[in-house]
């Protein structure tokens, strides 16, 4: 049992089935339009491996622009607390009568637009000098926060704190600053003894979240910051967060190095770039959704769209002027092969391609030669009953001339010169129209005058046996007959 063909199979039969300019069409239609679709997919994968490798370039610039910005804050915050440790507080005697209010106070002013105050405690907690000047509330022991143990646990180190509500000292306004703190072991100094003290600066949460706040990231990314332990610091959608309706995986972001990651698992798979900040352990960590790196968005889908049938339209008019261009001499022959049978036309159509030339040479070639044959057959025919006839005739004229000639004599003798005279007369218009100068066909006028003068000539040697009569329209008498 023969296999029955698949789509493409039967799809090529029928084409093959269909008119040369319609296959031709389709054709170049299907092969040039596959051609645009693979040329298409893959100038798309291209642009989109190009496109999602620049946005991943100018996104790792931007975090690095905004990591460099946090370092550089960081750095100018950490000279503001060596200025102070060593050439404000380790270089005042505190027994003295000349106070650090003031130095403190030009050190503030000049960085207030990043720090909210600044603060000398001793080791149990006291308040020793303030900028600007605050008093501190009642009942707060700043020895049991954690940054004033830090500080005099690890008195190399500085200490910067999470995000917080500073709210030690007593407001006139009765509202408190969201703050970062910054603080450290510094020694005191007491005329020739020296103790440890602890110098805390209040950074304004304003000036870190104002780094991130004016960066964003391409195809709707953003950038937040995290501690060591992946406590958020700072998140665009820190509302959102904090009622639950936005979930971030800080966690796991602060497990990874510093590079760029890409997070396959989850509610939003995405790509995460990691940069660390000096002196703190915090990670800036950029975040782009994968979606935004592909071209399926409603405005660019549309627009490759409008590009491909504005293309598929140029294509299908090309392909009809090169298909009719190049059928148009196959149809002529056609025409011209048809008119042919139809006895309409005698030339055969030749131009078009050399193919085409060749066709219409050899079909007239074949045309002339079937003329020819057909001439040669009809001459043929024609010799053969021009030759039957003539034998007839060679069999016939003898006898009817022995028995007309009889018949003259006869008359002759009887004395009967007028009859032998017209008889005498009809063979010889007999003849004369017998003989038709060689011809074949003759009129019908000329066939029925031969045919009275045979039947004179029988009328008179068999007379009173037959009586005869000719009916025959005008019309017909020029037409053509043996």
């Amino acid at each position: 049992m023969k296999p029955r063909p698949g789509p493409v199979g039967r799809f090529l039969n029928r084409l093959g089935k269909g008119s040369i300019r319609y296959s031709v069409f389709i054709s170049f239609t299907v092969s040039a339009l596959v051609a645009i679709v693979l040329s298409g997919l893959t100038f798309y994968a291209r642009f989109s491996s190009q496109l999602q490798s620049n946005v991943r370039s100018e996104n790792r610039q931007l975090v690095e622009q905004v990591n460099q910005s946090l370092n550089s804050y960081l750095r100018s915050m950490i000279r503001l607390s060596d200025s102070i440790s060593y050439g404000v507080i380790k270089n005042t005697d505190l027994d003295a009568a000349n106070s650090i209010d003031d130095k403190l106070q030009l050190l503030y002013d000049n960085n207030t637009n990043l720090v909210e105050n600044i603060v000398l405690f001793d080791a149990t907690g006291k308040v020793l000098a303030t900028a600007p000047p605050a008093t501190l509330k009642k009942g707060v022991d700043v020895t049991r926060f954690a940054w004033f143990r830090r500080a005099l646990a690890q008195t190399e180190n500085l200490h910067f704190s999470t995000p917080m509500v500073q709210n030690m000292f007593v407001s006139s306004e009765g509202s408190y600053s969201y703050v970062v703190s910054l603080s450290c072991a510094v020694e005191l100094t007491y005329g020739m003894t020296t103790e440890q003290g602890v110098l805390l600066i209040t950074l304004k949460y304003g000036g870190i979240s104002e780094l991130f706040s004016n960066a964003s990231l391409i195809n709707d990314g953003y950038i937040y910051l995290i501690s060591s332990d992946g406590t958020i610091l700072y998140h665009p959608k820190q509302q959102l967060i904090a009622t639950g309706r936005y979930e971030e995986d800080s966690s796991y972001a602060a497990t990874l190095p510093d590079g760029t990651h890409t997070v396959e698992s989850g509610a939003r798979p995405c790509t995460l770039i990691v940069r660390s900040a000096g002196y703190t352990g915090w990670k800036v960590v950029g975040v782009i959704p994968q979606v935004g790196l592909t071209i399926d968005a409603a405005r660019d889908f549309l627009f490759l769209a409008m590009i491909f049938l504005v293309y598929f339209e140029a294509l299908v008019l090309i392909n009809a002027l090169i298909s009719t261009r190049l059928t148009r001499p196959i149809q002529q022959l056609e025409n011209s092969v048809q008119k042919l049978e139809r006895g309409e036309g005698e030339a055969i159509y030749i131009g078009g391609s050399n193919e085409v030339q060749r066709l219409g040479r050899s079909v007239q070639q074949m045309v002339n030669q079937m003329r020819k044959l057909t001439g040669d057959i009809v001459r043929e025919h024609e010799e053969k009953q021009r030759h039957a006839l003539d034998a007839l005739q060679a069999q016939i004229n003898p006898h009817f001339l022995y028995n007309t000639l009889d018949i003259i004599v006869w008359m002759i003798e009887k004395n009967k010169p007028e009859e032998a005279v017209r008889i005498v007369t009809a063979l010889a218009r007999l003849f004369r129209i017998s003989l038709s100068r060689g011809r074949s066909f003759i009129p019908v006028r000329d066939e029925l005058e031969h045919t009275r003068n045979y039947l004179t000539i029988q009328q008179m040697r068999y007379k009173d046996k037959f009586t005869y009569s000719i009916d025959a329209p005008e019309e017909t008498l020029d037409l053509a007959v043996i």
